[in-house]
């Protein structure tokens, strides 16, 4: 790849020797007209090396940094051992025979900003976030196979000119995997789909709260899940002893995904209620009908349109979760998250606060999470760690 030098402005350059990843478009003196790829060689105003990365245009940057050794070549043995170095912190994973889907390389929290590999029991599916990154490719996975052996291999590209995905067949080499291809999570099964669309059928930074709904709170209660996708919440719910799953989803795929998920557990989908329908109006039939559950789980996307209405974390969340509470029995649960960036943990639980206040409910959080471990974050980049759930007591 070809190499330039760039200069940091002085008030940017003690973020970076700090460990900063992310290098944006307003630390640099000036912006070169350069091709997405190119490595960079940052200096300081006084022309002191910094650090090496790449050019990468995505939604939060221009690129990311990869070393602060400026002898370092960038090149497939760079990468191996990253590679290398990244899956010895996931070995507890690899170990465990009820967990075969999990991420064993995070981006910038194992030193590559715009790439994240996800592992479904021999499979990988690599998801690149940049035009930057995608040039890397035949580096990048002569580099992964040298660190790993796999069944096959997908990637999922996110970089269109709105930095969504790009429609195409996302299978890349190997052995084509089964569809559906059944991974388990702490025991429990899912139904996958590495080749259909951007989403695979799971989130699999949530493992860590469906198992605390399974262990903990899910037995005895009638659980609502709103943005429901393909169920997995319920799946846990139903198997911690739920006696009755409301699965609610705007799209209509959502009905036979999540029926998939209960019958690959051999679970009766008849026995659960799953229905196609913005979330928004279900709160309205469950107020005409005076409905009222034990759990309420909240995971909208971050923004959603549909025919009538346009949902966003950022002027919504507070209103979702004052129709939530509207419908939570006493001491019932309510599950809030939010994969949205805009928010840290503290403004986040603000929204939480102003909701139960507008509604004269108290609460109490009882339980708290972020990211899970094998979706590894750096300190010097809280941006990192977007994810935000909260288990609250419903007083």
């Amino acid at each position: 790849m070809n190499e330039i030098t760039v200069k940091i402005k002085k008030k940017s350059a003690q973020s970076y020797i700090k460990g900063y990843p992310l290098l944006t478009k307003e630390a640099l003196v000036t912006m070169p007209d350069i091709e997405e790829g190119t490595i960079l060689r940052l200096v300081d105003e006084s022309n002191r090396f910094l650090a090496k990365g790449y050019h990468g245009n995505q939604n939060k940057g221009i690129g990311w940094i990869l070393t602060y050794d400026e002898k370092q070549p960038l090149d497939e043995a760079f990468f191996t051992i990253l590679f290398r170095e990244a899956f010895v912190k996931r070995q507890v994973f690899f170990n465990d025979d009820t967990t075969t889907a999990f991420r064993i390389f995070n981006g910038e929290g194992d030193g590559l900003g715009g790439l994240t590999i996800d592992y479904y029991d021999g499979f990988l599916v690599l998801q690149w976030y940049s035009q930057g990154i995608y040039k890397w490719k035949s580096t990048l996975l002569a580099a992964l196979k040298k660190a790993i052996n796999t069944l096959g291999i997908y990637e999922k590209r996110r970089f269109d000119a709105k930095g969504q995905y790009l429609e195409s067949d996302d299978f890349l080499e190997g052995h084509i995997a089964p569809e559906p291809l059944i991974v388990k999570e702490n025991g429990i099964n899912y139904a996958v789909y590495l080749n259909d669309g951007a989403m695979t059928g799971i989130f699999l930074d949530q493992r860590d709260v469906r198992k605390t709904i399974c262990d903990t709170y899910a037995a005895g209660r009638t659980v609502l899940n709103t943005f429901s996708y393909t169920g997995a919440f319920s799946i846990a719910a139903a198997f911690g002893g739920a006696i009755h799953t409301t699965n609610v989803d705007v799209a209509n795929r959502s009905i036979p995904k999540t029926r998939e998920q209960f019958t690959v557990n051999k679970l009766d989908p008849a026995e659960h209620t799953i229905m196609a329908e913005d979330v928004f109006q279900y709160f309205k039939y469950a107020n005409r009908k005076a409905l009222a559950f034990g759990m309420v789980i909240l995971d909208p996307p971050s923004f959603a349109r549909t025919k009538k209405t346009t949902f966003s974390v950022a002027k919504d969340y507070g209103k979702l979760l004052e129709e939530s509470i509207a419908i939570t029995n006493p001491n019932g649960i309510i599950i809030a998250s939010t994969n949205y960036a805009g928010y840290g943990m503290d403004k986040f639980k603000q929204v939480v606060q102003g909701a139960f206040k507008n509604q004269g409910r108290e609460y109490k959080i009882v339980e708290q999470f972020t990211l899970p471990a094998d979706f590894v974050t750096q300190s010097s980049f809280r941006e990192g760690d977007y994810l935000k759930v909260l288990f609250l007591e419903v007083k």
